[in-house]
């Protein structure tokens, strides 16, 4: 509770610094401005903990499948009666404040995984609840691509962190991982045929390091045909992207290749965050942040302020934060006696490691602009609810473990 209260207050001072405008100067408590709506949302975020600490912890079990299904329809409507903002329609406004119900249906998702998962008889080594337990992932995932949302999608990918610590065998992930490779050199390198032959000396290298038998090569020559297959398609596919999505993905491989448009960005938060330097130029001295060279520093790229005003000792620190957070959680997860909390610990670790990681790599260029908030630092009332709602849902199944250590002292 201190890590979050920690985070949650800093990332308001960046608010703040973020908006900061010094030919008209307000306070930070002034409500017109965006860090006095954040203070609103941090004020009903308190409300939404004690809500939930006071709540019967078996309560959330119990309605855990009924919260997916009541999520699963609200993402049915929002495309049909949802806010139009930026060519998505993934908000609901409730006069002048705005929902995102995607990313209230994080939490119901990691609640329903942790409820079918609890069953005595589930083993994630069959690939029959396999199958279910991906399902239910992928359903709010295929409705929140409907809105559009690709950023907010993807962040579902991070349950198979969790499915990896429950059992899922290791050879998907290889794959999966070997996929991803291969998608960016299939990018990043022009001629083709250098990389086809690299996959192919690649599988029968480990055919010849390994038992050889017929069985054994004629699965490596499948393999070694298929991925030849996939690296050639990928080509075909990019193309049929829209220009934009295009460009946010060649902008990883090639910075001045959108330099006004997706590549502004970019460009902008590594300018801003390296003229940072060690200790940063002082809390709102940022230069980048004051004329607003960073477009939406006060949301996706509110690390970039960071950054600027703190330097690298400040980045460090919050980064510190995060990392002592994520490995406080995982100990919890681990120490939990029923699998429905562990399972549900594990998914909030799994979260909040994507939207942190991935966000940070957003703002440094490693990884392309896809719109995810930083937990607990950028603005936004949605954001800010969601991380509080699933980061105290677990902290109250926790005070219910510590509850039976203590009787049985």
């Amino acid at each position: 509770m201190g890590l979050f209260g920690l985070l949650v207050m800093l990332g308001w001072i960046n608010i703040y610094a973020a908006v900061y405008d010094e030919q008209q100067v307000k306070s930070i408590f002034d409500f017109s401005i965006n860090s006095g709506k954040q203070l609103v949302w941090i004020g009903t975020a308190v409300l939404l903990i004690t809500l939930i600490l006071v709540a019967d912890y078996r309560l959330f079990e119990n309605l855990s499948l009924i919260l997916y299904g009541v999520f699963v329809v609200i993402l049915f409507l929002t495309p049909f009666i949802g806010k139009e903002i930026n060519g998505q329609r993934a908000w609901f406004e409730i006069g002048s404040f705005r929902l995102q119900p995607a990313e209230f249906a994080k939490f119901a998702t990691a609640l329903a995984l942790a409820k079918f998962m609890e069953s005595p008889n589930f083993d994630l080594t069959q690939v029959k609840y396999q199958l279910r337990a991906l399902a239910i992932i992928g359903l709010p995932v295929a409705l929140i691509m409907l809105q559009p949302d690709t950023g907010t999608a993807m962040v579902y990918s991070s349950f198979l962190i969790m499915l990896y610590r429950e059992g899922m065998p290791q050879r998907y992930y290889v794959l999966a991982i070997s996929l991803v490779v291969v998608t960016l050199a299939a990018i990043a390198v022009e001629n083709n045929l250098y990389l086809v032959a690299g996959i192919v000396g690649m599988f029968v290298m480990f055919f010849l390091l390994g038992k050889r038998n017929w069985q054994r090569l004629v699965s490596f020559l499948f393999l070694s045909v298929a991925f030849v297959a996939y690296t050639y398609s990928i080509d075909y596919v990019v193309g049929k992207l829209p220009e934009h999505q295009q460009n946010r993905i060649m902008v990883l491989f090639d910075p001045d290749i959108d330099p006004l448009g997706v590549g502004w960005n970019v460009t902008q938060s590594k300018i801003a965050i390296g003229s940072g330097g060690f200790l940063g130029k002082g809390y709102l001295e940022g230069t980048q942040t004051k004329f607003d060279f960073v477009p939406e520093q006060h949301t996706d790229f509110i690390f970039c302020t960071l950054g600027e005003e703190f330097g690298w000792m400040g980045s460090l620190m919050v980064i510190g934060l995060f990392v002592a957070l994520l490995i406080r959680l995982v100990i919890l997860a681990e120490r939990q006696k029923t699998r429905f909390s562990r399972v549900y610990g594990y998914c909030v670790v799994s979260i909040l490691f994507f939207h942190f990681a991935i966000n940070i790599a957003m703002t440094v260029g490693l990884f392309p602009v896809v719109g995810i908030p930083l937990p607990f630092f950028s603005y936004g009332g949605s954001s800010l609810w969601s991380f509080t709602i699933l980061l105290f849902i677990f902290l109250k199944l926790d005070s219910h473990r510590i509850q039976i250590l203590g009787r049985l002292s």
